[in-house]
C-alpha cells in the first residue's frame, strides 16, 4: 500500500513538473509594444494618446495554461501630438506625474481558448491606487522571428477603464469622457 500511495505522489509530482517545464519569460519589445488610449471629448470626437516609455516582461506556459505580466508606464511621456494637452495630461488633474512617475500593471490570471491568451485579469496602479482590471485579447500568436532567432509571442488586448475610480475624475464627464478605452498591442522576445 505505501509503494502504490509513494508511486502515486512520484506521479503528480512528476506531471507537476511537467507542466511547468514549459514556462519560459519575454521580454517586452519597446518598438513593438503600444500603449494607447482614447476618450471621447464634449460627446463629439475622439482624442486619442500614447504612452512612449513602458517596460516590462510576461511568463508564459503555454502547456499549463498560466501565466503572469507586469507592465511599467512612465506617465510623463504620454503624447497626444498636442503639446498643450500633453502638459494638462501630465498635470496634478490627470496623471499627475511628478508625484506618481509610474502606472504599473500586473497580472497572474490567464484564460486560453485552446493555445490562444482570451483575457489577463490583474491590477491597474494609477496615481496611487490599485483596482482589478481584465484585458481582453484581440489578438494572440507566437512567431519564431527570423531577424531574432527567437521565439515572439504577443497580441492585441483592450478594455475600459472608468478614470474617476482612481481618483482621475477632473472634467468627467462632460468635458472628457469617464470611460476610456485602453488597447495595448504587445510583441515580447523570449530570453
Amino acid at each position: 500500500m505505501h509503494s502504490i500511495r509513494t508511486l502515486i505522489a512520484s506521479a503528480v509530482l512528476a506531471a507537476t513538473g511537467l507542466a511547468h517545464a514549459d514556462s519560459s519569460t519575454y521580454a517586452l519589445d519597446p518598438s513593438h509594444t503600444f500603449v494607447t488610449f482614447e476618450a471621447k471629448h464634449f460627446g463629439t470626437s475622439t482624442f486619442r494618446g500614447r504612452f512612449d516609455k513602458k517596460k516590462g516582461s510576461v511568463t508564459l506556459d503555454k502547456a499549463a495554461k498560466t501565466g503572469s505580466v507586469k507592465v511599467t508606464i512612465d506617465p510623463a511621456s504620454v503624447s497626444t501630438g498636442v503639446g498643450a494637452l500633453d502638459n494638462d495630461l501630465k498635470s496634478k488633474d490627470f496623471f499627475n506625474a511628478a508625484e506618481f512617475p509610474a502606472v504599473e500593471f500586473a497580472a497572474s490570471k490567464f484564460s486560453f481558448d485552446g493555445s490562444k491568451v482570451k483575457t489577463v485579469e490583474g491590477t491597474l496602479t494609477l496615481l496611487g491606487k490599485t483596482l482589478p482590471i481584465t484585458l481582453n485579447a484581440t489578438n494572440f500568436n507566437c512567431y519564431e522571428s527570423p531577424l531574432l532567432k527567437r521565439e515572439v509571442c504577443g497580441g492585441d488586448f483592450e478594455t475600459t477603464l472608468q478614470r474617476s475610480q482612481w481618483g482621475m475624475g477632473y472634467l468627467a464627464p462632460t468635458t472628457v469622457a469617464d470611460n476610456i478605452r485602453l488597447l495595448i498591442q504587445v510583441e515580447a522576445i523570449k530570453q
